[in-house]
């Protein structure tokens, strides 16, 4: 069974930084990882991508975090990374972790993690 583990978040200052991971467990040996990566869901908003790293297609970042955050991976440890910086308080929201396989497609979420950017 496919889980995924956040760590990270919490309370920072705008103009500060965090750092996300996300552990990836009970994968198989033959699983067929697309993509890797992290969403957010603000208050009463819809959840909407951060950033992800694309098997054979490098890096996708939404316009909004670009220059300020970095997803990588450590695919020997199946465990993706999120750095934060120069934070804002429009980044405040829940981050979760998301996976995606072939075939069969398949989504996966972590249980998300809060991130809340205030003075």
């Amino acid at each position: 069974q496919v889980r995924l583990v956040e760590s990270g978040g919490g309370l920072v200052q705008p103009g500060g930084s965090l750092g996300l991971s996300c552990a990836a467990s009970g994968l198989g040996f033959n699983i067929n990882i697309n993509a890797m990566g992290w969403y957010r869901q603000a208050p009463g908003k819809e959840r909407e991508l951060v950033a992800r790293i694309i098997r054979g297609a490098g890096t996708d970042y939404a316009d909004s975090v670009k220059g300020r955050f970095t997803i990588s991976r450590d695919n020997a440890k199946n465990t993706v990374y999120l750095q934060m910086n120069t934070l804002r308080p429009e980044d405040t929201a829940v981050y979760y972790c998301h996976l995606e396989v072939l075939y069969p497609f398949r989504r996966f979420w972590g249980q998300g993690t809060q991130v809340t950017v205030s003075s």
